[in-house]
C-alpha cells in the first residue's frame, strides 16, 4: 500500500494508486452547509488535500475525468448536481511573502493574486481578455469576476493557508509584527478589503 503522506494533489494520489480513505459522500453535505465555508483543522489533517479534492470534483475543465477520478469512489457512483459546473481557482497564501514592511506584504499579495487570475484566465481560454492590474488585485479579480458572469457558470473559489499567512505575518521579525498584523487584516487593511470582495 502507497501511503500518500505530506501528498495534497488529489489528481496525482487517485492515478498513481495511493490509498485514500473515501469521505466523498460527504460533499452533498458540504454543498447544502452553505456558500462561504471554513474549515478550522490542525495542521497536516488534510484540509489541502480536501481543497485538491474540491478543484477536482467542481472544475469544468476535468469533466471528462470524471470516471478516472472519482469511478472507485462513493461520489462517483451517486454524483452530485454540481460536478464540474464551476470555473475554480485557487489562491495558497503559503506562497505569500509575510515578511516586511506592510506595503512590501502588500505587493506580494497582490502578485500572488494576480497570479492565480492569470493562470485561471489561461486554463479556461481567456488569456487576454482579463485586465490584470499589478499594484490593485482587486480590480483584477474584478474583470475575471466580469468575465464569469457572461456565462452560465459560478467561480468557485478555494483559499489555502490562510492562516498560515495570518501566523507569519504576526510572528514575523518580532518588532513591529502586531501592528503589519492589524495593518493588514484590521480597518481597512488589505486582507479585509480582499475578503471584503469576495464576499461580494
Amino acid at each position: 500500500m502507497k501511503f500518500p503522506y505530506g501528498l495534497s494533489d488529489f489528481g496525482k494520489l487517485v492515478r498513481e494508486g495511493y490509498w485514500y480513505q473515501d469521505r466523498t459522500d460527504r460533499l452533498p453535505v458540504l454543498e447544502s452547509a452553505g456558500d462561504q465555508l471554513i474549515f478550522l483543522r490542525p495542521r497536516r489533517f488534510g484540509k489541502s488535500l480536501l481543497l485538491s479534492l474540491l478543484e477536482h470534483y467542481y472544475d469544468l475543465n476535468r469533466a471528462d475525468d470524471f470516471d478516472v477520478l472519482f469511478g472507485g469512489l462513493a461520489v462517483g457512483r451517486d454524483p452530485t448536481p454540481l460536478r464540474n459546473q464551476f470555473y475554480v481557482m485557487k489562491w495558497d497564501f503559503s506562497l505569500v511573502q509575510a515578511q516586511g514592511e506592510v506595503a512590501d506584504i502588500e505587493a506580494a499579495l497582490h502578485r500572488h493574486i494576480n497570479g492565480a487570475i492569470h493562470a485561471c484566465a489561461a486554463r479556461y481560454g481567456w488569456l487576454g481578455e482579463i485586465a490584470i492590474v499589478p499594484e490593485d488585485a482587486i480590480a483584477s479579480f474584478t474583470a475575471l469576476l466580469t468575465r464569469i458572469r457572461a456565462t452560465p457558470h459560478k467561480l468557485y473559489l478555494l483559499i489555502d493557508e490562510y492562516d498560515n499567512f495570518a501566523n507569519e505575518v504576526l510572528m514575523a521579525d518580532r518588532a513591529g509584527s502586531q501592528d503589519r498584523y492589524e495593518a493588514l487584516l484590521y480597518g481597512e487593511g488589505l486582507l479585509k478589503t480582499v475578503f471584503k470582495a469576495v464576499k461580494a
